[in-house]
């Protein structure tokens, strides 16, 4: 069952453990050549109510140059209501901003891939973002190494990456570097608990991720939770497993990094989960609520939370835009209500 807390970024009911501030391919996308990359800072201010980041014009242009196609923001369809596209690589992956119904001003918003049954975390923000690539691509052979990437990045390249620094910093591994330079990245840390299974090192397996899993490095994330019990899980740990999974699932179940039913699974849940949030959408389930006291705000929020998470279950984002919306208004969140049912 879920446990009631703080209002999360996601706009709903979680467990204290996450603070307050807070398939891959994506087909039958409105792909625009015309869009410009001024309109996503536009549609960043505008319709998604929100500052831009300082240098998301640089990011796109950065993107643009290593071969992804620029998508217009207002692309949604399909797509988690809380995303702001920009661009989808040759592979079919797309690149987008996250749009947290309930975030601070101040807290910028997160750089992520979206897939079908959520969204997968790149980086906290959009310079870290800038950072981790322009090191990527630096750690290249002089052959391979797109020159034109770090032109691309202009000022914020300047102010966040000296070319050389990899090599210049002795350490081998482009992933230590990243981790000691540029900050704390989901699939590398993921990457490091691999290796040190593969090396025989089950401690540092173990140590590693939960150090990943730390409330304070991810905060509304689940994914951090889910792969600690998948490391629980592989050295036989079930029971601590099983209650890592459970953690993951306070947690907005659209931050999984992976279908909800592989979770539920290492949770020994059937439907009971499902169940459970089904009654808290209806009309019964806002009533009970109402006369717990909960505040009228903050029971249409949960319920806001509790749709995005029945609808990361098949990933049909698109059936759910309405019942979305009609909660944030409720909530006089008009803002975000507009941006949810936002098309182009």
């Amino acid at each position: 069952m879920k446990i009631s807390g703080g209002v999360l970024c996601g706009g709903g009911a979680r467990s204290n453990a996450v603070p307050l501030f807070l398939s891959r391919r994506i087909s039958s996308l409105h792909i625009s050549s015309s869009s410009s990359i001024s309109d996503h800072v536009s549609f960043v201010k505008d319709v998604a109510a929100t500052q831009p980041p300082q240098h998301l014009s640089q990011l796109l242009a950065i993107l643009k140059t290593r071969g992804d196609t620029i998508i217009s923001p207002g692309a949604k369809q399909g797509l988690i209501p809380l995303a702001i596209p920009l661009s989808q690589n040759s592979s079919g992956a797309v690149t987008a901003l996250l749009r947290w119904p309930t975030a601070p001003p101040k807290l910028e918003m997160p750089v992520v891939e979206v897939r079908k049954h959520g969204v997968w975390l790149l980086a906290k923000t959009v310079d870290q973002y800038i950072h981790r690539i322009l090191v990527e691509e630096d750690a290249k052979n002089s052959q391979e190494r797109n020159e034109e990437l770090f032109n691309a990045s202009a000022d914020a390249g300047e102010k966040l990456y000296r070319k050389g620094d990899f090599a210049e910093s002795g350490i081998s591994n482009l992933d230590g570097y990243l981790l000691k330079e540029v900050g704390i990245f989901p699939d590398v840390l993921e990457r490091k608990v691999k290796r040190h299974f593969e090396e025989g090192d089950q401690v540092s397996a173990l140590v590693t991720g939960e150090f990943y899993a730390k409330k304070e490095h991810f905060p509304g994330f689940a994914r951090p939770f889910v792969f600690n019990a998948e490391v629980m899980l592989r050295v036989g740990r079930k029971v601590e497993a099983k209650d890592a999974a459970r953690g993951a699932l306070k947690s907005p179940w659209w931050t999984l990094g992976c279908m909800y039913q592989d979770v539920a699974n290492i949770a020994q849940w059937d439907d009971e989960q499902i169940e459970y949030i089904k009654e808290k959408v209806t009309e019964e389930g806002r009533q009970e609520d109402l006369k717990k006291g909960k505040a009228p705000a903050q029971v249409v929020l949960d319920e806001a939370a509790f749709l995005l998470d029945l609808a990361s279950i098949e990933g049909n984002w698109d059936d759910y835009l309405e019942q979305i919306a009609k909660c944030y208004e409720e909530a006089e969140l008009n803002d975000v209500a507009k941006f949810i049912l936002y098309k182009s």
